[in-house]
């Protein structure tokens, strides 16, 4: 069965859900058979990055609020963030465009490592305070994961899968997708947020259950006439 999860990498709910989805997927039976993909989404694919002003200040000029606010903002969701293990660090954030590590993503994918590329970006982004617009750093935590970073690097300075991040962007807006995390269990149920686990759970059973009934052999409805079996009996 296809999961499919739209987020962006500098969304603090995307980790937080990632993390909880992660936690109901420890209390699911059939693990082994889901295919769970990371799609492309961007919050803001206008933004500049720079690493000369905070999170918080770039904040609070989208947002149009002081920047105390934006900092209490931040306050908050790291306190979330900090209930499911994880440790942010707005404070040494880097404001960063998320379209090349989105890229980077779809590379790691062909290589089997999406998964563990979305961790890496994640924390890269929220604890340790990596600009992960930089085609080194991107290359760095490639070679971390086992990827090729001369690959990598050759796959995001010609832009190779600028179309596939595109085309993730536009399959969100035909599924009427206008926030992230948002969670696709079979193209049939969505989990919008970073629901609870027993939200994931709930959703998992249901459209497995769904799946699994559906790709189960036909049952033929057979009309019974004399015949040979396999036992030799006639």
């Amino acid at each position: 069965m296809k999961i499919e999860i739209w987020s962006d990498i500098v969304c603090p709910f995307c980790f937080i859900g990632k993390r909880r989805f992660e936690q109901a997927l420890e209390v699911f039976d059939h693990q082994d058979e889901l295919e769970i993909e990371w799609k492309s989404f961007q919050l803001n694919p206008n933004t500049v990055t720079n690493t000369e002003i905070s999170v918080y200040d770039n904040l609070a000029t989208h947002k149009g609020i002081p920047v105390e606010h934006a900092r209490q903002m931040s306050d908050q969701v790291t306190e979330m963030a900090r209930e499911v293990g994880l440790a942010y660090d707005f404070d040494r954030a880097v404001v960063a465009n998320t379209f090349k590590a989105h890229q980077m993503l779809h590379f790691a994918k062909q290589h089997g490592l999406q998964n563990e590329t979305k961790e890496r970006l994640l924390k890269a982004y929220f604890t340790e305070g990596k600009n992960i617009d930089d085609t080194q750093t991107l290359m760095n935590l490639g070679e971390e994961l086992g990827l090729n970073s001369n690959e990598l690097k050759k796959s995001l300075e010609s832009d190779q899968y600028a179309e596939a991040v595109r085309y993730d962007i536009y399959e969100a807006q035909q599924l009427r997708i206008q926030g992230v995390p948002f969670f696709v269990f079979n193209r049939k149920y969505g989990v919008s947020g970073a629901q609870h686990v027993d939200a994931f759970v709930q959703t998992l059973e249901k459209s497995y259950s769904e799946w699994a009934s559906e790709n189960q052999p036909a049952k033929l409805q057979t009309t019974q006439g004399d015949s040979c079996d396999i036992e030799g009996n006639c």
